[in-house]
């Protein structure tokens, strides 16, 4: 079933799907369309979900900011990757880099690709563009972050680190997952953050959600992204579900009400009105 046969209710129905956690060939078994049209309706409403959040995420008046990275791989994990294959982008381990209103729970910033200095500069970037006024911002331990929040903020922030202390433990079980958490530090980086609001914690719970919402982050399975660009547009799905459409529980509204970017709750039906028209058009009248 091609993609200019799709009705809007079968777009939806698969839309809903992908944001429920359901892997594309689960996808396909529910809904009945073909592999190849789910990855051209992820890409193209992806394409349409990455702008629309680009221009509307401006001016926005968050206090405290919450940053952190979740990993997942493309294509195979590190130890696979064939020696002709080593170095290309998109290939390997990946981080997705988030940024979270603490209070509204919007994430209006993200960024996919390695944990290294360039993304972070990137990352900044695009989390300093979008705001309008003094933040405090807290971000995990990691040192890139350092040059980029005084390259994009300089001295016109409340910075600080959560600095968490792990153990070492072997168990075999405990393998795909971090040592156990001994404790954290919270370190002023710059101007005065307030100690009570030095924290990670709600930027960690959505990366629980990122696992259970995008089959593609699932650990163990053979779910995850073959190539980058089809994460990057799950992802913009997934971020437009979680900001305009899922009702946030202790909120009792959406991230992008309660910050002030919309007025109503979304309905898929609203996302899906996203992808452009002439791509979606009934088939053509055949000429003469």
């Amino acid at each position: 079933m091609g993609m200019k046969q799709l009705t809007k209710e079968q777009r939806c129905a698969v839309i809903r799907c992908l944001v429920d956690g359901c892997s594309i060939r689960a996808t396909k078994r529910i809904t009945g369309v073909s592999f190849n049209t789910i990855q051209k309706l992820t890409r193209d409403l992806g394409e349409a979900c990455l702008e629309f959040q680009n221009q509307v995420f401006r001016n926005l008046t968050c206090q405290r900011v919450q940053c952190d990275e979740i990993w997942n791989y493309c294509y195979c994990k590190d130890k696979n990757i064939p020696d002709e294959m080593r170095g290309e982008a998109g290939i390997g381990s990946m981080w997705t880099w988030t940024g979270m209103c603490a209070d509204t729970k919007l994430i209006f910033a993200w960024q996919l690709g390695s944990r290294d200095a360039a993304n972070a500069y990137r990352f900044m970037s695009s989390v300093s563009e979008r705001l309008a006024n003094r933040i405090q911002l807290t971000t995990d331990g990691n040192r890139v972050y350092l040059d980029a929040v005084e390259n994009y903020f300089g001295s016109k922030i409340d910075y600080a680190m959560l600095i968490k202390l792990y153990g070492n433990d072997e168990k075999p079980e405990n393998r795909y997952s971090p040592g156990k958490c001994l404790g954290a530090k919270k370190q002023a980086v710059m101007g005065e953050p307030d100690p009570e609001f030095i924290s990670t914690s709600y930027a960690e719970r959505q990366n629980l959600n990122i696992r259970m919402q995008n089959r593609r982050y699932t650990r163990l399975t053979n779910a995850f992204s073959k190539k980058a660009d089809m994460l990057a547009y799950s992802i913009a799905i997934m971020f437009m579900y979680h900001n305009f459409v899922r009702i946030h529980q202790t909120l009792r509204s959406t991230p992008a009400m309660k910050a002030g970017v919309t007025d109503h709750k979304w309905s898929i039906e609203e996302m899906v009105d996203l992808l452009p028209i002439l791509s979606y058009n009934t088939r053509p009248k055949k000429a003469g």
